[in-house]
């Protein structure tokens, strides 16, 4: 599946960027502007941050079970992670108000 338009990149590509990076040090914070500088890309649009970001959690959760690690320790943490970008991306017309006119 597509996940860039901008820069054709796939699902499959950015879940290997994120298993090799997670390779290299488990516990390492992982956003989309470091998995697109892996990939030799960069953000254009960054319409497809949001959906890199649900990856990203996904696949570190997948890859720390496999380790082994507890749910203690995996899953509070990306809770909290989904539960910031829930509140932040409610937020609609980036925090103007209703009767802010952009130019």
């Amino acid at each position: 599946m597509l996940v860039c338009h901008c820069n054709l990149i796939t699902q499959k590509e950015i879940e290997q960027t994120i298993t090799e990076m997670l390779d290299a040090d488990p516990w390492q914070l992982i956003v989309p502007a470091k998995v697109y500088h892996t990939l030799k890309k960069r953000g254009r649009c960054c319409g497809c941050f949001p959906n890199v970001v649900e990856t990203i959690i996904r696949v570190t959760e997948d890859y720390h079970r496999r380790l082994g690690a507890g749910e203690t320790e995996i899953v509070p943490f990306l809770d909290r992670v989904r539960g910031l970008r829930g509140q932040y991306g409610s937020m609609s017309h980036e925090g103007r108000t209703t009767d802010h006119r952009a130019a």
